[in-house]
Parts: structure tokens; C-alpha cells; sequence
């Protein structure tokens, strides 16, 4: 508020109709418009809030009665308001919480479309709709002094031309990473940014992100969100951020220029750097459920303004809808179905992609929203809505396509254009690494861009994200060092997280100074490396796991804002064999079309006479045949790719020639002799990757002679 504003404004400052649309707050120089849905309300009040710093006015609350409503919206416009002003709403209505009606005017509330939001919400009683003595009681509290504002913004920014990268998906590379824990312990970013969207658009960021060779960064969630209060009575934070309350505003906590507005601007800014840099965005986002959580909760925005309407119910035989379906475990369930609900859910979706310039969206637990009732639809309206939407359609999509529910497992299931997290390429590659395996024919599904789950449908191998750790679960590092989850640190008796890790901890659980076992770790670490960069569909990095970063076995560090989390820059501890594999992996796959194809392979010849298009070999230089598939024994496969030429035309619907690749893959504890195939495929080779000490890049190797493979070793021969 600039100072002076309400003197100038009088004590009784004038509340204009306005309109009834956008809704949020809307700025311009002459008045802001103040708009929210609230349909079963009987009163809305606005509330605007001096400025804590401005010693002219007394820094307390101004109410303004919103009169005008049409639609279930409430509206008003205010004169004179400057950007950077903080407000909320508090809303009068009937107290009916076994009807999902939970008003209460004690409750300060966030707008739901608000742009920014300043301070957080502590945890107590205040912050609760109902009396802690007598839950039947509203409570009488007031929350003002224990939650946050929203912020009045003015969203204009010189882009400078900036616009979407549209990278296609079969050439990109995602890279998933927290916006605080990679560059908070960065010595050469300046120490002031460190932690914050300046940070991350720091050319050091930048020129690493590029040299390593991603594509694209996948933020874990920058909405607004606030932490549980479990979590702040036991000292810890929700530091992942899978705890949305506010669908358009970039989390404050991650801004260094302050959260009065200024982290949308910083947002805007570091978007614009990557972008510069050549790196797309793509928003983790949460909109399965909010920060409110379940019935008794806090009351923050949608719970005091429409809960009836904004959460899933399951009604009870008497016809009263008293109870929460939560099939997120978060406490409740968004109701992608209400039409309100649905509006905001598309209207943040475009604000993202229009004003703050972002690529894509990574939908957790997308499951929950796509349900009509209790029941998986593929055909809801939020699918079928954001499969026509002019501007989400074009957007990239990815779905974590699961919730936590029986039947909520979609793997294989989303439409089109959506591409899937696919863990059973995690779980196949992982067991295949550490000698679990059952046979090679699930292995070598998942290598060639997992066909069972994405050619039924028309869809092509880009379809399938793969990956071999995310941010829920163990590290690289912590994949090849331990086998049981170490999550004392997380205050829950190590019980959080699963013990389904499929992970080995090479012979010694936790880290170690034996020098066998630590170079055993470093090739296990980079034959999955190897792997994931190099199988058809689209590869996704977690954030350190190529320079060896562990988090101490945790496997579940959601609530560890500290260096158990954080990105470790030192290099005295680095893996960096394992980075510079990682980058030539990359580095290949970028220059070859031959390994990131989009066509499905067929196993035949893409012209007459010439090489098969995909063809697995045995260790002995032949195919493999039906027992090959079904031995249990067997822990080698070979890989074999033609680019002479490649199914895919050219721009001009010409034929495109590229090289030939050959990769073995051999998870054996002894060393295995192969062979080149006995054909006119591949007569001369030369190794241009290997995870083998013994077997150096630029080894040449002809039909007739024997390779010999390191025990675990990924060698890659490139035709001559």
C-alpha cells in the first residue's frame, strides 16, 4: 500500500460494482477489480491491509461489504489500490458442515485466483473453521494474525519476444529438479540467490544444464503451497511442495526480491533465462488436492468460500454429504467435475502457459482428477476440456497416471496427446541391474520405448517418460548403496516410504571407504545412467543423481529442507565418471536419430535387402530365439538399431541415413565374451560409450573377434 493511500481514499473508500469477471484481482492504474465465487454465501467482505512498514496509517485490516453478485461470484472494484497491496476475503454463510457448508467470518481467506501470496499460515487453532472444544461450533477465532495474504500484482513484463522452445518430444530431455535444493549450496551463484528463481535462471545453472545435455527442467511444485501442521509442530517443512493453495501464484519462499509481488516477476524472469538458454519449463503442479486438507483441517480459501462444491464427497445413506473421498492421501479430493472447480483448474492452466510462459505440466497423481464419481473416465470433462483447449493442447502433458486408490493405476491408459510416467520401465530396468530378472523379454520392451503400453492406441514411444528415479524415492547413489530405506530423520518411526526399492547395496549398506565396492557403486550408477539415456522414449534425469548425490538412504526426504536434500557441489565427493558418461550418452543420443526414434520398430528391414530395424542379440553374435527370451540364466542382451536408413522420413519426405548401433547390456557378476553378428549389419564396430574400466572408447572391434564385457558393463559399438 503506498503510503498515505487511505487518507487520501477517505475513511470510508469507495466500493465501485465492478464486474463480475476475471475472476482474482485485477490492476489497473484507476481501481482493481476484486472477483470471487462463493455461491452459498450471504455475505463477502474484502479485506485490505495497510503496509506493516508505512508509519503514517495504522497498520490494520479494512473490511469492504462486496454487495454486487451475480453467478455465484461476488464483485467489486476498489480506486486507487497500488501493486504489492495484500487482501483476503471473509465470508458470512450458513454453518451446515454435514451439508459442506463451512462459512465462518472469522476465517481470513485467500483468493483463489490470486496472483501472489505474502506470508504463510501457522499452525493452531486460528486457522480452523470449527470450535477445537465443540467441532459442531464455528469457531470464533480470528485467523487474520496466522495466515497469509493474497497480493493486488500488476502482471506487466517485457518478455522481449520470448516464446515457446516447442520442442519435439522425441528430442527432449527432462531434467527434474527442486528450484531451492539445486542451487542453495552453489558457492559460484552469488549467495543472496542462491535458493530462488534468480538462481535458477543463473547463467552457471544454465551453461551446466546445457552441457550436461537436458532439454528441459521439470520443476517440482512452485505453486503457492504451505506446509502441513504435523510437520510444523515436529520442526520440519513440506519441502517437496505437494501441498497446493494457490493455482496461480509462484511460491514467495522461492523469490529473493520479496513475496509482495516480486516472485512473479522473478518467475518471469528466470523462465525467460531458460528459455534463453534453449531449456523448455515444465511445472510439476498439484492439483489432485489442496493445502486444507481433510474435514478437520484448516480453513485457508476453497473450504470458507464453496467446499461443498470444490471437494469429492461420498453421500451417506441418509443423503448427507458429510465425508471427504480422498483418493489423493492428502485429506480430500479436488471435484475436477464441479464446474468451478473445472474453470479454475483450466484457467491456471493458461495463465501459465500465456502470462508466465511455461511449456508443459507434470500432473500429479492425475488419476484423481479423472474420475466421474468414484469411477476412472477417460472421457471427463477435464480431459476432454484440455484436449480441445486451444492452448493447452499444444502444451506439453505429462501424467503421473496413478493415484493412491485400488483402481487408480493408468499406466498405458491416457489418451492422446498425453505421455505417461512410466514406472514399470523404473522397475524393470532397476531389477534387470541387479540380476532380478525374469527372462529378457520385459527388459528389452521397456529398451525399445515400451510398445505393449502406447502402440495399442496409436501412440508413439515418446509416449512413455522413463526414468529410474524421481524425486519419491531413493537417489541413483542411494539405489546402488543400500538396500532398506533410512528415513529415521522424517519424525515417523521410519514407517513413511516404501520398502519396495528394488535396490542393491553392492555387498555393504550405506557408504563405505572399501574401494571395491565404491567402483562396483560408480558402475552400477552409471550403467543405469547409460541405460535411461539411451532407451527409445523420453529419458528423465532427477537433479544430482549424475554427479552421485545421496540423501542418506532416505527414500521419502519430502519434509528435509536441508542438505539431506540439496544438491552437493563439492567436488571432492562428486561421481564425476558418472556425470562425464552421462553426457556422452546425451551427447549421442542428440546427434543421432537413431536413438530417439519415433516410429515404433518392427524387427524387419526399412528397404528391401537392407538391416532389420531393431534387431536382439544373444552373446554368441546371434538373434535370439523363443528359449533365449524365457532363460531365466541369461543376463546379457544385445541391442542392435540401424539408421540405413531410418523408418521416419526427413522434412521433405526423404529417407534419412544415419549410423548403425550396436549396445550390450550385460548385468552378469562374471565377464562375458560377445560377438558382432555373423550378417552384413555391422562387419566393423568401434566403442564410442562403455562403463567397462578395461574396454576404452575408440576400441575397434570386427565380426569375427571376441569383445570381451567387465563384469555389469554397458558398451556401445557404433558402426565404421
Amino acid at each position: 500500500m503506498t503510503p498515505g493511500l487511505w487518507r487520501s481514499l477517505g475513511d470510508r473508500a469507495p466500493v465501485w460494482p465492478g464486474r463480475n469477471w476475471p475472476l482474482g484481482a485485477s490492476w489497473t492504474p484507476e481501481s482493481t477489480n476484486f472477483a470471487v465465487y462463493a455461491p452459498d454465501a450471504t455475505e463477502v467482505w474484502l479485506c485490505v491491509f495497510d503496509d506493516p512498514d508505512d508509519p503514517v496509517e495504522s497498520c490494520g485490516e479494512r473490511r469492504f461489504p462486496l454487495t454486487e453478485h451475480s453467478l455465484g461470484i461476488w464483485h467489486g472494484a476498489l480506486p486507487g489500490l497500488a501493486p504489492g497491496t495484500r487482501y483476503g476475503y471473509r465470508v458470512n454463510g450458513p454453518w451446515d458442515p454435514a451439508n459442506g457448508m463451512r462459512f465462518n467470518p472469522q476465517k481470513l481467506l485467500l483468493d483463489p485466483y490470486g496472483l501472489a501470496v505474502s506470508g504463510t499460515a501457522a499452525a493452531g487453532a486460528e486457522t480452523l473453521a470449527y470450535d477445537v472444544a465443540d467441532p459442531s461450533q464455528p469457531s470464533q477465532l480470528d485467523s487474520a494474525p496466522a495466515t497469509a495474504r493474497s497480493v493486488v500484482v500488476d502482471p506487466a513484463f517485457d518478455w522481449e519476444g520470448d516464446a515457446p522452445l516447442k520442442r519435439r518430444w522425441r528430442d527432449t530431455v527432462i531434467y527434474e529438479l527442486h528450484v531451492k535444493g539445486f542451487t542453495q549450496l552453489h558457492d559460484r551463484i552469488p549467495e543472496e540467490i542462491r535458493g530462488t528463481y534468480a538462481g535458477l535462471g543463473h547463467p552457471v545453472v544454465t551453461d551446466y544444464l546445457k552441457d550436461l545435455g537436458v532439454t528441459a527442467v521439470e520443476l517440482l511444485p512452485v505453486h503457492q503451497f504451505f506446509s502441513e501442521p504435523a510437520l510444523l509442530e515436529r520442526g520440519l517443512t513440506n519441502y517437496w511442495g505437494y501441498n497446493s493453495i494457490g493455482f496461480f501464484s509462484p511460491d514467495g519462499s522461492y523469490s529473493s526480491a520479496g513475496d509482495r509481488g516480486q516472485q512473479v516477476a522473478e518467475f518471469k524472469q528466470m523462465v525467460k533465462s531458460l528459455h534463453r538458454a534453449g531449456l523448455e519449463v515444465i511445472l510439476d503442479v498439484v492439483y489432485n488436492h489442496t493445502a486444507e486438507a481433510d474435514p478437520q483441517g484448516t480453513s485457508l480459501s476453497f473450504r470458507g468460500l464453496d467446499d461443498r462444491g470444490f471437494y469429492r464427497r461420498v453421500e451417506d445413506p441418509d443423503g448427507f454429504d458429510d465425508t471427504y473421498w480422498d483418493v489423493t492421501g492428502c485429506g480430500n479430493t479436488v471435484n475436477s467435475d464441479d464446474p468451478l472447480a473445472l474453470r479454475l483448474i483450466l484457467d491456471s492452466l493458461r495463465y501459465w502457459v500465456t502470462e508466465m510462459h511455461v511449456d508443459g505440466f507434470r500432473f500429479d497423481l492425475m488419476s484423481a482428477l479423472t474420475r466421474t464419481g468414484p469411477d476412472i473416465d477417460m472421457s471427463c470433462k477435464l480431459l476432454i476440456a484440455m484436449g480441445q483447449d486451444p492452448v493447452l493442447r499444444h502444451a506439453k502433458l505429462i501424467a503421473e497416471p496413478w493415484d493412491v486408490s485400488m483402481g487408480g493405476y493408468l499406466v498405458g491408459q491416457m489418451p492422446p496427446p498425453w505421455v505417461e510416467w512410466n514406472d514399470q520401465y523404473r522397475d524393470a530396468i532397476r531389477d534387470f541391474w541387479r540380476g532380478h530378472t525374469n527372462g529378457m523379454h520385459g527388459v528389452a520392451t521397456r529398451l525399445a520405448g515400451s510398445s505393449d503400453l502406447y502402440a495399442d492406441d496409436g501412440r508413439s514411444a515418446y509416449n512413455s517418460v522413463n526414468f529410474v528415479t524421481a524425486h519419491d524415492g531413493f537417489t541413483i547413489r542411494d539405489l546402488v548403496s543400500y538396500d532398506h530405506k533410512h528415513n529415521e530423520d522424517n519424525g515417523e518411526d521410519n514407517r513413511d516410504g516404501t520398502d519396495n526399492n528394488r535396490s542393491w547395496n553392492c555387498g555393504v549398506e550405506g557408504e563405505t571407504d572399501d574401494p571395491d565396492v565404491v567402483a562396483l557403486r560408480r558402475r552400477q550408477a552409471a550403467n543405469l545412467m547409460a541405460t535411461l539415456c539411451l532407451s527409445n522414449g523420453v529419458p528423465m534425469l532427477t537433479a544430482g543423481d549424475e554427479r552421485g548425490r545421496t540423501q542418506g538412504g532416505n527414500n521419502n526426504a519430502y519434509c528435509q529442507d536441508n542438505e539431506i536434500s540439496w544438491v552437493d557441489w563439492r567436488a571432492d565427493d562428486a561421481w564425476l565418471d558418472v556425470y562425464e558418461l552421462t553426457k556422452t550418452a546425451l551427447r549421442m543420443r542428440r546427434d543421432h536419430q537413431t536413438l530417439r526414434q519415433r516410429h515404433w520398430f518392427e524387427g524387419r528391414p526399412t528397404i528391401v535387402g537392407g538391416p532389420k530395424d531393431v534387431a536382439w542379440l544373444h552373446p554368441t553374435g546371434r538373434e535370439m530365439t523363443d528359449a533365449d527370451w524365457h532363460d531365466t540364466d541369461l543376463r546379457t542382451i544385445g541391442m542392435f538399431v540401424s539408421g540405413k536408413p531410418l523408418r521416419e522420413p526427413g522434412p521433405q519426405g526423404e529417407q534419412v541415413i544415419d549410423a548403425s548401433f550396436l549396445m550390450w547390456f550385460h548385468a552378469g557378476a562374471e565377464p562375458c565374451p560377445v560377438f558382432l553378428p555373423d550378417n552384413d549389419w555391422v562387419r566393423r564396430g568401434q566403442v564410442v560409450l562403455s562403463t567397462d574400466p578395461d574396454l576404452e572408447e575408440g576400441t575397434p572391434v570386427e565380426t569375427s573377434e571376441e569383445l570381451r564385457l567387465g563384469p555389469r558393463s554397458v558398451v556401445v559399438l557404433q558402426e565404421m
